[in-house]
């Protein structure tokens, strides 16, 4: 057993800047799947949004934001996120993050995205997230308190009520059961705090950027714990991503390519955006993604194109030395070759429901990063908001952790059941997980993808609930291992978006259905999707 003040899941950029900051008041374990580096921040080429234009002002980064949001933002939130993001940049710089300036070397040198009115995208070339979790790595290395621990995986949260028997009018999650991926041992980890940074669950769909640890751990486990999860329906799907044709994991041509002129054409050199939205290119994720899938369908495409050939050279290389080498490796020269590209599925704007300081409706288990539903995004992120979303929620979690550290006692160690193991049957059988897994994410990419149907939702839920039945059977079965662990996590993940595509009777920004295609601005519901179900694990 391992007790801790702080258990930090994850360490992509808002569970290594949380665990930086709460070291100043306590220990800190940090424990991560695979490698401390491999995270979904890892893979954010764009930058992360925040003011510092004398042109521009917070009146419009909060105005752009609603809109991308579709009706559906917390204007609370967002107006608390977007005037935070000037000081959280410079609590990136102080911990040794360097973002790109001009050539005058005095301010930024700001990039503009889709959706966003003006420039205001800081980034260290097109590695800004690389760039980042490098930073926060090499800080967490210098100092003492901050236990990392790679390898291990979070099985599920430890929950008061399960201790005692009792059902509290607020449950609190005191730990979680993690499996020590090189000695097969689940260890019990008990802290005063729980802070879920576990990322995405891009892994659901068949064509995703998300590297392969994004599996939808974090809502999965708060899910089974009996925490409110909210708005699983908007995911989403990234405009433009490589196309290839041998399958693998979609390489992100990022937003910041058409912030910078880039144009979508159809292989005659035809434009189509124009037809879609006043900003054409720039129009937010949600258009751009649709639209390219309409035109594909349309005219029987595997993919359309992204021209950038008529900008300077030189700036490609300098603006996008990771693209531009990426796409030559693939015989692709992007100074003189339109780029192939084809929605993928990117972000998951639901999540662990979280108040403004990241707590979620269980005491004491923050959810931060792309594993929470903060209000932000509503139905719809904009551009380069999400890496801004994690330092302000980390840190706004941080200060309300600090404030209750003190009269928060750590739950009586005798009374922590270990982990109960299960008879086990042949492992002959495991080639079945691989097959699931498989089933899964073709199922949501073709029936719950991009643009859906009420018969589609109907057909994906009879079999997730099969799935479900299967998969259980294995759990129990079956010695923990990552893939067991992680099919179980996309599968609640998987239905989790179902039911709350279902309960949607309206299209409106990631959630497109062909049952309700058009939406009256007056009609909007107002509030959030939240689903629930009582406390238990599958």
């Amino acid at each position: 057993m391992i007790v801790t003040d702080f258990l930090v899941i994850g360490s992509g950029i808002a569970g290594l800047f949380f665990a930086i900051k709460a070291s100043n008041y306590g220990d800190v374990c940090v424990i991560t799947k695979k490698k401390r580096t491999d995270s979904s921040t890892n893979f954010a080429q764009g930058g992360i949004a925040a003011v510092f234009d004398e042109d521009d002002s917070f009146e419009n980064h909060i105005r752009d934001t609603i809109i991308a949001g579709a009706g559906l933002c917390h204007e609370d939130v967002v107006e608390m996120v977007v005037k935070s993001a000037p000081d959280r940049i410079k609590d990136l710089i102080n911990m040794g993050m360097s973002f790109t300036l001009s050539e005058e070397k005095k301010r930024f040198d700001l990039g503009k995205e889709g959706g966003h009115s003006h420039r205001r995208i800081l980034h260290s070339g097109d590695f800004t997230g690389r760039e980042i979790e490098k930073t926060l790595v090499d800080r967490i290395k210098q100092i003492p308190n901050i236990l990392l621990l790679e390898n291990h995986f979070a099985i599920d949260l430890l929950i008061e009520s399960k201790l005692t028997k009792q059902v509290p009018n607020k449950d609190r999650c005191f730990g979680a059961y993690v499996l020590d991926e090189s000695t097969g041992e689940v260890k019990t980890f008990v802290a005063k705090f729980v802070v879920l940074a576990t990322g995405g669950g891009g892994q659901v769909y068949l064509h995703t950027t998300n590297p392969t640890i994004a599996t939808g751990d974090g809502v999965a486990m708060a899910y089974r714990a009996g925490a409110k999860i909210a708005n699983m329906e908007f995911f989403q799907f990234h405009p433009t991503a490589l196309y290839q044709s041998n399958g693998v994991q979609s390489f992100l041509i990022s937003e910041a390519v058409r912030g910078e002129g880039g144009v979508l054409r159809l292989p005659d050199g035809k434009t189509f955006m124009e037809k879609y939205h006043p900003l054409k290119d720039l129009a937010p994720r949600d258009i751009v993604a649709r639209a390219i899938d309409v035109e594909m369908k349309k005219y029987g495409l595997k993919h359309v194109y992204l021209d950038i050939t008529h900008l300077n050279g030189d700036f490609i290389i300098k603006r996008f030395p990771q693209i531009f080498e990426h796409c030559l490796s693939n015989g692709i020269d992007i100074r003189k070759d339109w780029i192939p590209v084809v929605p993928s599925a990117h972000y998951m704007c639901g999540g662990v429901l979280t108040d403004k300081n990241g707590e979620s409706t269980l005491s004491n288990l923050y959810a931060i990063g792309e594993v929470a539903c903060t209000g932000l995004h509503g139905a719809n992120r904009l551009a380069s908001n999400s890496l801004l979303e994690a330092v302000v929620f980390a840190h706004n979690a941080y200060e309300d952790c600090v404030k209750k550290l003190h009269e928060t006692k750590t739950v009586k160690i005798d009374l922590v059941a270990p982990w109960k193991y299960y008879t086990y049957i042949d492992p002959e059988e495991m080639i079945m997980i691989k097959h699931n897994w498989d089933e899964i994410k073709r199922l949501m990419w073709n029936y719950v993808g991009i643009v859906r149907t009420d018969k589609r939702l109907e057909r994906a839920k009879r079999r997730i609930e099969l799935l479900k039945d299967e998969i259980r059977e294995y759990y129990i079965h079956f010695k923990p291992n990552t893939d067991l662990l992680e099919l179980r996590n996309l599968t609640n993940i998987a239905d989790l978006i179902i039911t709350c595509a279902s309960m949607r009777k309206e299209s409106r920004g990631l959630h497109y259905n062909l049952d309700y295609p058009t939406t009256d601005d007056s009609m909007w519901l107002k509030d959030t999707i939240i689903f629930r179900k009582p406390g238990g694990y599958l």
